[in-house]
């Protein structure tokens, strides 16, 4: 592998180290991606590089998405995700707009199916208006206006949720990371990671890279990786598969846009709605089960090692306990389809079982605590330049991004460059100079 010399690395200037990056960036998903884009725009001249250990970038939690462009509604006002996530929704639709990424904004419903409900739903409403987010609450017969063929006894509509080609987006950004110098590694995993006090060793098959800062955009391995580099990051990934459906094309018309349940609060996953994505086709779900592998998108699909380090956690069994109701109706639905198209005709129905096709699943990475609470708002880790007395380090880990990450990509892709650059500047030695907060 040709090794291109950090542009500015301080152990150059030490002697004590030929940097092959300034920052090294392991995961080439939309985090990944988006993050690299952050650096090399922020800092020209900057050498950044990312690895990847798929073929192809993007290739599991950002080419698995859904699609929806999030409005923000469901998150916790004064959250990372709710303050990332309506920034980065208007911030994403002009980027799609400038660079030629599908996308559409076709709004979405929020529909309650019993009175019991209707508390949990006037409460999103509030949050939605806290967070700055336009609502309209609706009655059953209104609920018509959007979407004839759904029913319910109320609903919400959210005017600035959308839809987009996530994975175009991340080609889109890996393009724009290179053009402005950054280099893209697929095919290479990182397999060993020593952290040192005059910088960062990554062994790959393609040999060895070293680095003055390490930023750790690894997804579903993100906690393996932040182990890999000496940091205990105090959770586990546990994988959970989200499994899907499909509308037959015939029957795409029973659905105009996109229309959610009522999201139980005890619960991370928003239950079983339906999207219609930027092509045309029309996804049912997801079930969230519990996968036999960290990239495990069917039953068959079973790792050892994945499966092991997931019984062997504390966490896992204490969020077992806790939600052992809910997952048994989740796990019944993914066995049985009858089940499944019981649940969806809730809201939807007409529908029947002749009108789903099994669709591509997808695997979120949720960050579980050893209490076995769930890790709600996104979470980094490692150099924290807003700490008091801030403790040198030349790692920046995300340790939980799931959704809206992709929504937020942008901004949060901006805030770990910004960790980064306050990780490199301490490192080498030239200060502060990053700038605020994004």
């Amino acid at each position: 592998m040709a090794r291109s010399r950090g542009r500015g690395g301080g152990g150059r200037g030490a002697g004590l180290v030929a940097y092959d990056y300034d920052v090294l960036v392991v995961g080439g998903g939309i985090i990944g991606l988006s993050t690299a884009y952050a650096l090399v725009r922020a800092r020209p001249g900057l050498a950044v590089g990312v690895l990847e250990k798929e073929d192809f970038l993007a290739s599991h939690q950002t080419g698995r998405n859904s699609g929806v462009i999030h409005s923000g509604i469901y998150y916790r006002p004064g959250s990372l995700k709710a303050r990332f996530a309506v920034a980065g929704a208007a911030e994403l639709v002009e980027f799609c707009r400038v660079h030629d990424v599908a996308y559409e904004i076709t709004g979405k419903l929020i529909v309650a199916v019993g009175r019991e409900e209707l508390p949990r739903l006037h409460a999103l409403a509030q949050r939605g208006r806290e967070n700055g987010i336009p609502v309209r609450e609706l009655g059953a017969a209104q609920i018509t206006e959007y979407e004839p063929h759904v029913s319910g006894v109320a609903g919400l509509h959210v005017g600035s949720t959308g839809i987009c080609d996530y994975p175009m987006v991340a080609r889109v950004l890996a393009a724009l990371a290179e053009r402005e110098g950054a280099r893209l590694h697929p095919a290479t995993e990182a397999r060993a990671v020593s952290h040192r006090a005059d910088g960062v060793v990554v062994q790959t098959p393609r040999g060895e890279l070293r680095a003055a800062v390490l930023v750790n955009c690894a997804g579903l391995h993100s906690d393996r990786i932040a182990r890999l580099a000496g940091d205990d990051p105090g959770v586990r990934v546990v994988p959970f598969r989200g499994e899907y459906y499909e509308l037959v094309a015939g029957r795409r018309g029973l659905v105009r846009g996109l229309v959610y349940p009522v999201p139980d609060p005890a619960f991370p996953f928003l239950g079983v709605h339906l999207t219609r994505g930027v092509h045309g086709d029309v996804h049912v779900g997801p079930n969230a089960v519990p996968a036999l592998a960290r990239e495990g998108y069917d039953w068959r699909t079973v790792r050892l090692r994945d499966l092991a380090g997931t019984v062997a956690f504390p966490g896992t069994w204490r969020i077992a306990r806790r939600h052992w109701r809910y997952e048994v109706g989740e796990l019944h639905r993914s066995l049985s389809k009858r089940a499944f198209t019981a649940a969806v005709r809730r809201m939807l129905p007409e529908v029947t079982a002749d009108d789903l096709v099994p669709a591509a699943a997808g695997v979120r990475a949720q960050a579980v605590a050893r209490d076995g609470s769930l890790l709600d708002d996104f979470a980094f880790a490692g150099f924290d330049p807003d700490a008091r007395a801030a403790v040198p380090s030349r790692l920046v880990h995300v340790l939980n991004a799931p959704s809206p990450a992709a929504t937020a990509s942008l901004p949060i892709g901006r805030e770990v460059a910004r960790r980064a650059l306050a990780a490199l500047d301490v490192a080498t030695g030239r200060g502060s100079g990053v700038g605020g907060r994004p």
